[in-house]
């Protein structure tokens, strides 16, 4: 996401938290991050129906500037905050596994670092090269200002930059959506959002579960971060401590990801 959409969605949630009651928390930022923060915010009201939390998304950079800026109460970040972010207050919810993914049918079941690397990079172009059937690698990624493809870069391209080619989706479930439905694609997504729609791919001959993550064998691995501009209201840490207490960690465990 570039800047332009960033500055929207702070606008947005600028003019939102002005008109907002005394007890609502403003959550925005990442799409990874919403829809597990969505669950718990449920969940949390059911406990506490006065208190009202409205999730956002818009990206992790996004999420991350309302933080800052004081619009949001808490931005939502599926990437490592950067040097100049670090400034500000913030805790780690949860890690999640990054994964690639492909079509159901494709019989590609295993890639290496240095394969995935060189597909996003058009060095590998046909997915006979790899195994597979001969069509033209359809490459899918996420948008600038994700944490999910801040995170990719990270753990996979180092130096190397996406191909300009690669056909760019705002969201994890769009990228899911488009995999499913193209046989000769390739996307990467969060762990907890894989399901029998698509094929989840080895790494390096690892497969990408829950329980190889943990055990430190696979290892495409992020952190799901809450950030603030400085230590939250008791109101707002009221909802953190939930997300953090032996209950919101079992649901995000339940939801697939990997509790604190």
């Amino acid at each position: 996401m570039g800047k332009f959409p960033a500055l929207v969605l702070v606008l947005f949630i600028s003019l939102f938290f002005a008109c907002r009651a005394g007890n609502d928390v403003i959550v925005a930022g990442s799409t990874s991050v919403q829809p597990y923060a969505e669950v718990l915010a449920e969940e949390y009201m059911i406990h506490y129906p006065k208190n009202i939390i409205d999730i956002q998304g818009g990206g992790s950079s996004a999420g991350i500037t309302a933080a800052e800026s004081g619009t949001a109460d808490i931005g939502m970040s599926s990437r490592a905050l950067k040097d100049s972010e670090k400034h500000l207050w913030s805790v780690e919810i949860a890690k999640d596994g990054l994964v690639m993914i492909v079509h159901s049918r494709n019989p590609v079941h295993n890639l290496t670092l240095a394969q995935i690397r060189a597909i996003y990079a058009a060095d590998i172009k046909n997915w006979s090269e790899l195994g597979g059937v001969d069509a033209k690698i359809h490459i899918i990624a996420r948008e600038e200002g994700s944490g999910t493809r801040s995170a990719f870069e990270e753990l996979i391209m180092g130096e190397h930059r996406i191909t300009p080619r690669a056909i760019i989706q705002n969201s994890n479930g769009a990228v899911k959506q488009l995999v499913a439905d193209d046989p000769a694609s390739i996307g990467f997504l969060s762990l907890g959002l894989v399901d029998d729609t698509v094929k989840a791919l080895r790494l390096d001959g690892v497969a990408a579960t829950r329980e190889n993550i943990v055990n430190g064998s696979y290892s495409l691995l992020r952190s799901f971060l809450f950030v603030a501009k400085e230590k939250p209201a008791e109101e707002v840490m009221d909802y953190i401590d939930f997300v953090l207490s032996p209950e919101g960690q079992r649901l995000l465990a339940d939801e697939g990801l990997i509790p604190e």
